[in-house]
């Protein structure tokens, strides 16, 4: 579909939330662009939501998105603190949640804002897809490098997220093997393991732990000894951060607060401990942790993040809102927001996966 001029809207709000997210400056940069060609205005909203609520906007020129393709995170901030529906607010001593929703709407239309393009993950998107429902004119984009977003083949952030943990199990390999040690890799994720399975892959891992496979850790052990006997005296293990033993809980590094959703980790150093415990091999345990949101986007995140920043104006521009734009290879399409991020949407790892068979077929072990 063609960007054409078109009376409405003619101030469009840009944000960006939840986690950041190599990429995110592409697409901020791309629908500014499109929107310039188009004479409308760009407001940049600060941190999220929570510029909405605080009113902390800012116009964007050309000057502004000049020179930011190639930068990680995002000029406009984020936050993955503060949902507008349940809005922490300390009263007689203790945090409660409040609806904020009518104070967000309220100074979106103070600000003359027409629509809202809300860039982020599922937990922006579903706020974004509940304002819809509450008369907000707005298209999503989505965003993170967990790739656990439905309805789009791929997100833009987990290209370069795979990248980096790629290359840290790239030089894990030299250490591991010069010490005959185990090294156990924990990656980011959440309740999806594509981080874990694609680094893993890429990155020539022993074990791949995910999410979606409840693993026995005596059979992880299993194969960290095979290899010994097999003359292999060093072992990778990968494991997502949202990978459970079997019969045993997820492991947390804090616990679910008012405000907040629970913050995963942790699972590494405990599988580090079990190995060591029952092999006897050295172990050693690496969190790459937030290492994957930073750095320079990869060629393809760009593209990715601005092939979708175009695509959302021009649905502004047509007049498709509640949509979220989506890869659906080789085109970028709309589809309806409450479909991508509606209540059990997200998108794990399928059991018939190629790429999951591909790695059985080649000897590397899922601890099932």
């Amino acid at each position: 579909m063609k960007a054409v001029p078109s009376r409405r809207p003619r101030r469009v709000g840009l944000l960006t939330g939840g986690g950041d997210c190599p990429g995110l400056n592409a697409v901020i940069r791309a629908a500014s662009r499109t929107a310039f060609h188009l004479g409308w205005e760009v407001w940049g909203i600060e941190d999220g939501f929570d510029g909405l609520l605080t009113r902390n906007v800012r116009r964007l020129t050309s000057r502004d998105v000049r020179g930011i393709l190639q930068l990680g995170g995002t000029i406009l901030g984020t936050t993955n603190r503060y949902n507008p529906f349940r809005y922490p607010v300390r009263r007689r001593g203790a945090l409660v949640e409040t609806d904020r929703s009518r104070e967000v709407l309220r100074n979106f239309r103070a600000l003359g804002l027409d629509v809202l393009i809300a860039i982020g993950g599922d937990g922006t998107l579903g706020i974004a897809e509940q304002f819809h429902r509450q008369g907000m004119r707005l298209v999503g984009v989505p965003k993170t490098i967990d790739n656990d977003i439905a309805s789009t083949v791929v997100t833009f952030g987990f290209d370069t997220a795979v990248t980096t943990a790629t290359d840290a199990l790239d030089k894990l390999h030299t250490t591991a093997e010069s010490h005959k040690r185990v090294m156990v890799v924990e990656v980011m994720g959440r309740y999806a393991g594509w981080i874990a399975l694609h680094s893993g892959i890429a990155g020539g891992a022993d074990v791949i732990l995910i999410p979606e496979i409840p693993f026995d850790v005596h059979k992880v052990c299993d194969t960290v000894r095979s290899r010994e006997r097999a003359g292999s005296e060093f072992s990778i293990v990968v494991v997502a951060e949202g990978a459970t033993a079997r019969h045993g809980r997820r492991i947390l590094r804090e616990k679910k607060e008012v405000g907040r959703e629970p913050r995963l980790g942790g699972i590494g150093e405990w599988l580090a401990v079990q190995i060591a415990r029952h092999t006897g091999k050295e172990t050693r345990n690496l969190v790459l942790g937030h290492l994957q949101r930073g750095g320079q986007p990869t060629s393809f995140d760009r593209l990715l993040g601005t092939r979708f920043g175009a695509a959302a104006m021009r649905l502004v521009a047509g007049g498709h809102f509640g949509t979220m734009v989506a890869l659906d290879p080789p085109r970028v399409l709309a589809v309806p927001l409450a479909e991508a991020v509606g209540h059990g949407r997200m998108k794990k790892v399928p059991l018939d996966s190629d790429i999951l068979q591909s790695a059985r077929d080649m000897g590397i072990g899922f601890g099932d």
